[in-house]
């Protein structure tokens, strides 16, 4: 019976072993196959990129080595509707220096309400599970970036 019982608890100890891993892949393993086809594309370039759905997909919205402080005028690598569009964005930047995209949620840089993407990260295929600094959803509304230091930013601002 000792054996039986023994044999059952490291049964069912193995068993929640393999559902706590079994949890925790996806979070960790999922990455979109249209942002992994765009970086393989594209690979380190030095822009930033964002599209207008999930997974890199739709409607690219622009490219820039450059900064761009309203995806909502009539100038620069994002104009018109581009503006409160993104749902998911890229850095391919060069590594180095000012390396990291500051997405704002404001025009001009205005830095009370922004996200960082740090070039290691590559992409964020779902806009939808991050957050500015001032707690506002991401996704949708993006209208501004820079590229900065990574110092610029806060501990909790990366995205990813």
């Amino acid at each position: 019976m000792r054996k039986l019982t023994l044999s059952l608890t490291t049964l069912g100890l193995a068993s929640l072993g393999c559902v706590a891993l079994g949890l925790a892949l996806p979070a960790t393993a999922h990455a979109g196959p249209g942002c992994n086809a765009n970086w393989n594309a594209h690979g380190r370039d030095g822009n930033v990129r964002a599209w207008r759905d999930l997974d890199c997909q739709g409607e690219l919205l622009g490219v820039t080595q450059g900064n761009d402080p309203d995806w909502w005028d009539a100038s620069g690598p994002f104009q018109g509707s581009d503006g409160d569009a993104a749902t998911s964005v890229m850095n391919s930047g060069f590594v180095g220096g000012k390396d990291v995209v500051a997405f704002y949620y404001h025009v001009q840089y205005n830095d009370t309400a922004y996200g960082c993407l740090k070039p290691g990260e590559k992409y964020v295929d779902d806009l939808t599970r991050n957050h500015f600094t001032n707690g506002a959803r991401m996704n949708d509304n993006i209208v501004s970036h820079a590229w900065v230091q990574a110092s610029a930013c806060a501990p909790n601002s990366f995205i990813s």
